[in-house]
């Protein structure tokens, strides 16, 4: 036995042998074995870290306050739930081996996955959260990417998602998942959606099947499908990125009021929202994309428009368009099940701050 294990079963000897030295009918005496109990965990590495040491703790709250004054200045809540979602959502659930499964492991800050067109402009995210991950060092580069996503959704107005850290870093460039694994949003000019790469073939002609076979192979089903969808009520696809939307609109150009707070200031202006308050978080996405009527200058993709038209997306789109309440429910649970594909928690269990 190591050391500390063979101190931990002394401890509890002691507390036998007091027992039966007892005079007490049921052996020592609870307060004894507590006090038994306590000094034997304390020497006890596995079971004191169970639910992440104080300084671990410690650390994530920190990186978590840092991350949410980022979203205060910089207005980066899209970006932010964009670079967690694209490292977690590479996960094959039926590759078992780790971290060749992909998901939330790190993966993205390594070339060549950052350079994949699906992530276009996050390098410069991953760059502009290295000074928390430098000093915190305790904090895996998983935790900080999922812990990004969670703040800024929380930030724009949206729900608290009870999230858990302790997420294991996939160590090298060797983690990184072929590309293809993400959906896309049009499809190509011979009129098909995703391809042959990644880690299963997403080819698909008609944007629903395209949606499923991406996030089938995550795990998810068809409303935690829809639920997702509804992130897109923050932020705005830019043409240098995914080729899609305008320069600028209306509501992008900075003259609008578009943070949930009221306050002004949009970051960088230009690209195409969906909604018209692109910083605050909501279920305007729905209403917009179901709205024959909504604004032009908002984005309507193929695989928004097909919620509303496939008979599996529709019952939830149009749920969630009429009651946020159960949205920002399911959305939650989406999020939480999304940041955790693929991902490897030390302590086992992972680490919960709330």
């Amino acid at each position: 036995l190591a050391p500390m294990q063979r101190i931990a079963l002394l401890c509890l000897a002691l507390a036998t042998a007091h027992g039966a030295a007892s005079s007490r009918p049921f052996g020592a005496s609870p307060r004894f074995l507590r006090s038994a109990t306590r000094a034997a965990l304390a020497f006890n590495p596995v079971q004191r870290l169970r639910g992440g040491s104080d300084k671990q703790k410690e650390e994530l709250v920190a990186a978590r306050k840092e991350i949410w004054d980022l979203c205060e200045e910089k207005n980066c809540n899209p970006v932010l739930v964009r670079l967690g979602w694209h490292d977690a959502g590479t996960h094959d659930v039926n590759i078992k081996e780790w971290p060749k499964c992909g998901g939330a492991i790190g993966s993205i800050r390594f070339k060549p996955e950052i350079e994949h067109g699906a992530n276009a402009g996050l390098a410069d995210v991953v760059k502009m959260l290295e000074p928390i991950k430098d000093k915190y060092k305790s904090v895996s580069w998983a935790d900080i990417f999922q812990m990004g996503g969670a703040v800024a959704i929380e930030h724009a107005g949206g729900p608290k998602i009870a999230m858990r850290y302790g997420r294991v870093d996939g160590p090298d460039p060797k983690a990184c998942s072929p590309q293809g694994n993400l959906p896309d949003a049009e499809p190509n000019d011979k009129g098909v959606y995703g391809g042959a790469g990644g880690t299963a073939s997403t080819e698909a002609k008609e944007p629903g099947d395209h949606l499923r076979k991406v996030f089938y192979r995550m795990g998810m089903d068809d409303k935690e499908i829809v639920a997702l969808s509804g992130a897109h009520t923050l932020g705005r696809a830019w043409k240098d990125r995914s080729g899609l939307g305008a320069d600028k609109t209306k509501f992008t150009d900075g003259s609008a009021t578009v943070r949930n707070d009221g306050k002004a200031g949009c970051g960088k202006t230009g690209g195409s929202s969906w909604t018209e308050k692109w910083l605050k978080f909501d279920n305007s996405y729905f209403k917009v994309v179901s709205d024959d009527k909504a604004d032009k200058e908002l984005l309507k993709l193929s695989t928004d428009k097909v919620l509303f038209a496939d008979a599996g997306f529709k019952k939830y789109a149009e749920k969630y368009r009429d009651d946020e309440k159960a949205f920002f429910s399911d959305y939650a649970a989406a999020h939480k099940k999304l940041s955790e594909c693929g991902a490897k928690f030390e302590p086992e269990g992972g680490i919960a701050l709330d």
